[in-house]
């Protein structure tokens, strides 16, 4: 289960994240900003920008498991960035 982006801890254990996980999660955040924005609000935009930042997250952690498993390195070391880190980026 994701949180955000990020894995939700069990104990000390983190679950296994596949890519599939992070594009399920994204798909999700996705279809709730979709239906935020047909029903567009004041009361909505709050939760907009949390969805956009969420979103920037997690495209940024699908990046880094993709450059590390080209490195050949473990994708699972990739981490969640803070959002002063993935606000950023230029784009």
């Amino acid at each position: 289960m994701l949180e955000g982006c990020s894995p939700v801890r069990d104990g000390a254990s983190l679950p296994v994240v596949d890519d599939q996980d992070i594009f399920a999660r994204i798909q999700a955040l996705v279809d709730e900003e979709h239906q935020l924005r047909e029903n567009d609000s004041e009361e909505h935009q709050a939760r907009i920008a949390d969805l956009e930042v969420t979103l920037d997250q997690c495209w940024d952690l699908l990046r880094q498991r993709r450059a590390r498993r080209h490195a050949h390195l473990d994708p699972d070391e990739a981490a969640v960035r803070d959002e002063t880190v993935v606000e950023r980026y230029q784009q």
